[in-house]
């Protein structure tokens, strides 16, 4: 028996994106979707890699491109403003033979969601309640629809997966804080440049400004040790933890302590690492951040692309042997996402030094990430042309000699 009807569970970008492949491959998905509509607003997001050629192969590149940012820099700046280093990112990029877009989240996952809603059923508004699994599906409940049955269904709802949840184990089994904190809030002017990110750092903090594509974005990052009882949803929680790492900032940091008080449109969050020993079991699979999160420092949305294409052809691959599938799209996906969690905490310490000796070698060192990228990407020309095939000689000339 084939396995035709796929509950996918978050209608962010992996959802959208396993939605328009499985329906392109015959199969019935259902997205279910906890928010009523999803924004066209978020913080930034890199479309890169294997990623690239997903967009490519759903025809919406020309979409990405037009909803893209302006950002051409990121720019390092000291307590009075003034610039202690800077990176050319479009150097960069083509120093390391990059082709990436960067557009903020909530337009990616609906851009791809538009590709998908012809082909696939959109329950907003939603959310699944229970699961139960057995030889003939799985039967699904919900907070509003009535209960159906499906053959699988598929987390594609982030580092708080209510699939992993009911299926795997509680939260606390599988997410690995990181030692830090991160806050976005959406603001109305405030940046100098639409081309620039601006970024300040003191020991264990950064603030920066990002010039967005229709409204601009302050992001507050800081180290922290797990806070007891910290719950993702609760506002007044995570104003107070805010207000009090940031409270001796100095350049703009009072100013937008000032917005922070008055948002309703705060978004925080622990950045975590999601670790599982396998991504599926029985008729349920994970995908994106709901089976391999590494937030904000992995990548995230490309991976959640590659993933959800990769699980969609190896669904295909062999309909009716859902496990086999499972297997092979967490093998070979694993080889891109492992190596994003293992760099996490060097991430960490690049991008948020806990010294103010760190801060001066991190700004030192920006001058160097180009030529560092152009050492790599010769490096991989020269290994792909000595692994490049020889071309055959010329049967004639072989014979005469």
């Amino acid at each position: 028996m084939e396995n035709r009807t796929v509950l996918i569970s978050g209608g962010g970008i992996a959802g959208s994106t396993l939605a328009y492949w499985l329906a392109r491959h015959g199969f019935s998905p259902t997205v279910v979707e906890h928010a009523d509509t999803l924004r066209s607003s978020g913080s930034p997001v890199d479309v890169r890699g294997p990623a690239v050629q997903v967009a490519e192969q759903m025809g919406v590149m020309p979409q990405l491109r037009a909803a893209a940012t302006a950002v051409t820099a990121l720019s390092f700046i000291n307590t009075t403003g003034r610039q202690v280093g800077r990176v050319n990112m479009r150097a960069l990029q083509r120093a390391a033979g990059s082709e990436e877009i960067e557009l903020p989240r909530g337009d990616l996952a609906t851009i791809l969601r538009d590709a998908s809603r012809d082909s696939a059923e959109y329950l907003f508004g939603d959310s699944i309640t229970s699961l139960s699994q057995h030889d003939e599906g799985m039967d699904v409940t919900f907070a509003h629809s009535q209960p159906r049955r499906f053959d699988l269904v598929v987390g594609a709802d982030g580092l708080h997966s209510a699939v992993r949840r009911l299926a795997f184990g509680p939260e606390s089994d599988f997410v690995e804080h990181l030692g830090v904190y991160v806050a976005t809030l959406p603001l109305d002017g405030l940046v100098e440049s639409a081309q620039d990110v601006l970024m300040y750092s003191t020991p264990g903090r950064v603030i920066s400004l990002h010039p967005g594509r229709d409204r601009p974005l302050a992001a507050f990052l800081f180290r922290s040790p797990a806070v007891p009882d910290f719950d993702h949803r609760d506002l007044e929680q995570h104003r107070k933890l805010l207000l009090t790492a940031f409270a001796e900032g100095s350049w703009r940091v009072p100013e937008l302590l000032d917005r922070v008080r008055q948002a309703d449109d705060l978004y925080f969050d622990a950045v975590s690492k999601v670790r599982l020993p396998q991504w599926w079991r029985g008729r349920v699979a994970l995908v994106g951040d709901a089976a391999s999160c590494v937030s904000l420092f992995g990548d995230g949305s490309s991976l959640a692309m590659a993933g959800a294409y990769a699980l969609a052809e190896e669904l295909a691959a062999t309909p009716s042997d859902h496990e086999s599938a499972f297997r092979r799209y967490e093998t070979a996906h694993r080889k891109l996402a492992d190596p994003k969690q293992e760099n996490a905490g060097k991430a960490v310490s690049l991008m948020i030094p806990a010294t103010r000796h760190g801060i001066v070698i991190r700004n030192l060192a920006t001058r160097l990430w180009p030529a560092g990228a152009a050492v790599s990407w010769l490096r991989r020309r020269l290994r792909q042309k000595r692994a490049a095939p020889r071309k055959p000689q010329n049967r004639t000339l072989a014979s005469a000699s």
